[in-house]
């Protein structure tokens, strides 16, 4: 297994992480290694705390989940500073990857999520504590488990599956299961941590998974097995009367533009959302140490060097490192779309009109990604070095992708799939278009730009040997990634086909 995992079953220091203003918002406390765990319910919870942290991949870090997807999609360049910055971007955009130069974060920061779930429910059964907050600590570990696993299993297909933690003498025994035994597993972690967990957090435990994101997430589990029926079931709860409140409270906010403002965190359209904060004042010496608790993502969208020049330019961070770059492709089929504005700053137009200046970077464009490029009024005062310290939020899970996934498992035809479509186009003031499956694509292309689903819904679709050809994806091998060579050595694990 992992270097990293290997480390934490000798010598696991699990330690309380300060996230965000929600339930994740501790001051630490303390360390303490695993074989003292569990002493009461303060150092399970922190287990639990600790077990959510590895959240963060998907926009935390340097090398993030949202950074990597885009970079592969037809609808971003990598971008940054030139071809080999941020080289696990540049290689996945380009399909050069391989296993020397596949990222391992990738792979062992999610088993490091998978090892302290597995910590936590090994020893949660001799914990002193209530049996109810036992119960929800366990279907946590149980949703975030899967939650880790259903990624893994996305980008790599082929991988162990490791339901208790490893020891000194199995390590080097572990094999790689069948996809749909991962996925199996998947499917029980999640129906049994809906069966348990809260449909509402009161507002101190915001951040923790609800009924609502377990069965979201499950939803979405069945449709990428093509379990259309089970996927659509599990959406329709989770959706309600399109357009309406569902039973859960979940509800489309009603101006797409808000749902990209820093402090608009957990609100109606929020299924499953990934936390930040500057309240760790993190610095360039938690850099690479996964303990900067900011944003980096919107860092990295930003373009270089901006400069505002006249009152009519946007007011936005001026130092960012113009990775995840828009494509013509996709400025041309957003720019008459009402989203437009909130997804795409075409910074080549201000600067054609003297508003603005900036540093063209590699594969510049002059698109950016304006979802997630942070305003001025963003960067923190409470100190640390401003790049590691934003606040933003990003969404895994919301109302409007789940109405146009279950939109997608109903076959893209009827009247429930016509509502759901319908309403995601209502809420930016477009007309219905009949239904289909093409214009459900066409819908959460439009929605969903930028968020780091469109590489793994062109691969759900079949569609990416297609779309992604100029870029040099290879069916039958680009569809998933290559184990990184290192988690091969000493193992009895086996590359990725294709990949050899």
């Amino acid at each position: 297994m992992t270097k990293a995992y290997c480390i934490a079953i000798t010598a696991m220091i699990i330690a309380f992480f300060s996230c965000k203003k929600s339930f994740v918002d501790i001051e630490p406390k303390g360390q303490f290694l695993s074989a003292n765990y569990y002493a009461d319910k303060d150092q399970a919870f922190a287990a639990l705390v600790a077990t959510y942290d590895v959240m963060r991949k998907n926009s935390g870090g340097f090398e993030n989940m949202l950074a990597l997807m885009n970079a592969g999609s037809d609808d971003h360049f990598a971008g940054g500073g030139g071809p080999t910055d941020g080289n696990q971007l540049q290689v996945f955009s380009n399909y050069t990857l391989t296993p020397n130069s596949m990222a391992g974060s990738y792979w062992n920061d999610h088993y490091q999520g998978i090892f302290r779930a597995n910590v936590l429910l090994s020893k949660l059964p001799g914990v002193p504590m209530d049996d109810a907050s036992k119960t929800r600590f366990a279907a946590e570990g149980k949703a975030l488990r899967a939650y880790y696993y259903f990624n893994l299993v996305r980008m790599f297909r082929n991988i162990p599956l490791l339901l208790e933690p490893l020891t000194a003498t199995n390590i080097y025994e572990v094999t790689q299961a069948k996809p749909e035994e991962v996925y199996a597993q998947i499917e029980k972690d999640l129906n049994e941590a809906a069966a348990v967990l809260p449909i509402t957090l009161p507002p101190a435990e915001l951040g923790r998974f609800t009924k609502g994101a377990a069965k979201a997430l499950l939803g979405k589990v069945y449709l990428y097995q093509k379990k259309n029926t089970e996927a659509a079931a599990q959406f329709a709860e989770i959706n309600g009367t399109p357009g309406g409140t569902s039973t859960y409270g979940y509800k489309l906010v009603s101006n797409f533009a808000d749902l990209w403002i820093a402090s608009n965190k957990f609100n109606t359209e929020s299924i499953l959302e990934e936390t930040h904060t500057n309240l760790g004042r993190s610095t360039w010496g938690n850099w690479g140490s996964s303990s900067d608790e900011g944003n980096t993502f919107v860092q990295m969208v930003g373009p270089r060097s901006y400069q505002k020049k006249t009152a009519n330019a946007p007011d936005i961070y001026p130092a960012g490192w113009s990775f995840s770059v828009i494509t013509q492709s996709l400025y041309d089929f957003l720019k008459n779309d009402p989203r437009f504005n909130a997804t795409v700053l075409d910074a080549a137009a201000l600067k054609a009109s003297g508003d603005i200046d900036y540093t063209p970077g590699y594969q510049n464009t002059g698109y950016f990604l304006r979802k997630f490029i942070p305003r001025a009024s963003d960067i923190t005062t409470l100190g640390g070095n401003t790049e590691l310290n934003f606040v933003h939020d990003t969404y895994i899970i919301r109302l409007a992708d789940t109405y146009l996934m279950e939109a997608e498992a109903l076959g893209g035809t009827g009247a429930r799939a016509q509502a759901l479509l319908d309403a995601v186009r209502a809420r930016v003031g477009l007309p219905s278009v009949p239904v289909s499956m093409q214009t459900i694509k066409n819908e959460r292309r439009a929605e969903l730009a930028g968020e780091g689903h469109r590489w793994f819904d062109l691969v759900r679709w079949g569609d990416a040997a297609t779309v992604l050809s100029s870029r040099g994806f290879v069916p039958g091998k680009n569809e998933i990634f290559p184990i990184p060579s290192r988690e091969l050595q000493g193992t009895k694990l086996v590359q990725n086909p294709g990949y050899n």
